[in-house]
């Protein structure tokens, strides 16, 4: 019985050369329009479907392949002697290799220049069925849905290997592809029409193994867009921590003003500063904790310079990022082997939800997009901030948002100096930033502190006004705020209500 094979393809990237290996092991071809015209283009003999189904496409393409000799040729069991009969009867041929990729929807989704009716021109109807059908019938059929599987389907077919385990595995990718290609349109219709979430789907696909976990013993995978965000430069592989580092990094320089520096250390700032050039950024930011920052990741939002370069190269840090080098930071800072040099490409999607796996489930949350403005800022002590202590303060309460609570930052002249973060006690959190603080020879006379959470008693204000702090951001709401805020009264601070909890967990 002859073999047929069926084209259908988008992406038409080596079609032409993989129906000519087809035709070469005696298949015949059956191609919808636009796959047919450039075989027969190609010289490549081929059947349009139109032509065999005896029914012509219609309404512009799209129907053109949702028809019962083409699919009965694929579920044709051929174990089955009434199918052999049925489709004998209805002269219908078994297709044996289904080769289909679907309309690029990926490409049209996200772009706000494309409107909605060729959004949802671009939804595939045949192309998904026929790629589930093949998949169903993998006993008799290869299904392939990428350009990227055609070499490794042409080497079995010549060594004679196309064995079932090989045909399962191409359905396995078949099923897995039509999934993501469907979560991604539900995902659509979700955000396009403002319907509510009632499932959560993953649609991502895997894009490396990597060494380990968080230990050794964990396997781990990275699953998604990454290289979109990021271009590695230089060194090692990135690892799982280094990964989980870096976003944190990205995140946090993202949301400060230009010409600054972050340190990252076990996702916590441990140091960051704005000055007035990327130089002066490094040198303030790493003296808030040089011990921290040996090991971590430093990040920046601006080029970094063969000056800045130069000082880098001077402690050990994991990853050094930022969204341009230039060609003469890029060979100092390549002498380093193992260090990772990472290029930022775009910042973070901030419409993406943050997801947490649980015991049973997921914990699915918006992400903290939360930022200052200054009219809804409320001044509750007698003492108001000056114009200095005001860009402090906000400066502190960025970084205080990306520290792990409870939290408390102290900030001065546009420079974290002391920060103390993770702690069971916001009073905990206060005593270690403060002793950080002096540890490295920063004075907090005239500093401001940041909190990201209330404070429950008026104890933890008393630590910080009594160790020179003149001003403090949180976001008040606690029972006991008039306590507190009487406490700033008596020490003669500043006290601002920012509204806003940053509990980072």
């Amino acid at each position: 019985m002859k073999k047929f094979a069926l084209l259908s393809v988008s992406d038409k990237l080596n079609i032409v050369e993989f129906a000519k290996e087809l035709k070469s092991f005696g298949y015949g071809l059956l191609a919808t329009g636009n796959t047919a015209a450039l075989l027969k283009n190609n010289n490549i003999e081929c059947t349009q479907i139109s032509d065999y189904t005896g029914f012509p496409e219609i309404f512009s393409g799209r129907v053109k392949s949702l028809h019962p000799k083409i699919f009965g040729g694929i579920l044709l069991r051929r174990e089955n002697n009434d199918d052999l009969k049925e489709a004998s009867s209805n002269n219908i041929m078994p297709i044996d290799v289904v080769c289909v990729n679907l309309y690029p929807f990926h490409k049209v989704v996200n772009d706000k220049g494309v409107n909605l009716l060729e959004k949802l021109e671009n939804i595939d109807i045949g192309g998904p069925s026929l790629i589930r059908a093949a998949a169903k019938n993998y006993k008799s059929v290869s299904v392939l849905t990428s350009p990227s599987q055609y070499d490794k389907f042409l080497s079995k077919l010549k060594s004679d290997n196309l064995s079932e385990a090989v045909r399962i595995e191409l359905a396995s990718a078949a099923f897995a592809h039509t999934a993501q290609y469907d979560a991604m349109i539900a995902d659509f219709f979700e955000h396009e029409f403002n319907l509510p979430r009632k499932e959560l789907r993953v649609n991502s696909k895997l894009s490396k193994s990597l060494r380990y976990g968080e230990n050794p013993h964990q396997k781990a995978f990275l699953f998604g867009d990454f290289d979109k965000y990021f271009e590695i430069l230089h060194g090692k592989e990135l690892s799982y921590n280094n990964i989980v580092d870096l976003t944190s990094a990205v995140d946090l320089i993202a949301d400060l003003p230009k010409n600054s520096c972050a340190i990252v250390k076990h996702t916590n700032p441990c140091g960051a500063a704005t000055s007035q050039d990327t130089y002066s950024s490094y040198v303030e930011a790493l003296s808030c904790d040089p011990v921290s920052a040996f090991g971590g990741i430093a990040s920046f939002n601006t080029t970094i310079d063969e000056k800045t370069a130069k000082k880098l190269n001077e402690i050990f840090l994991e990853i050094i990022c930022a969204p341009n080098f230039s060609e003469d930071a890029l060979t100092i800072l390549r002498k380093k082997k193992n260090r990772r040099l990472v290029k930022i490409l775009k910042s973070a999607n901030k419409e993406e939800p943050v997801v947490k796996s649980i015991n049973g489930g997921f914990l699915v949350q918006d992400k903290d997009n939360s930022f200052l403005s200054d009219d809804n800022l409320r001044i509750v002590t007698e003492k108001t901030y000056t114009e200095e202590e005001f860009k402090d303060l906000k400066f502190a309460w960025t970084i205080c948002k990306y520290t792990k609570s409870n939290a408390i930052v102290f900030v001065k002249k546009q420079k974290a100096i002391g920060v103390g973060a993770g702690q069971m006690s916001r009073v905990e959190a206060a005593k270690l930033a403060a002793q950080r603080a002096k540890e490295y020879g920063h004075s907090l006379k005239g500093a401001v502190a940041a909190s990201d959470a209330f404070f429950p008693f008026a104890d933890g204000v008393e630590i910080i006004a009594s160790e020179g702090i003149t001003s403090i951001i949180q976001p008040g709401g606690s029972i006991r705020d008039e306590e507190v805020i009487a406490e700033a009264n008596k020490h003669n601070i500043s006290m601002v209500f920012s509204g806003i909890r940053n509990f980072k967990h």
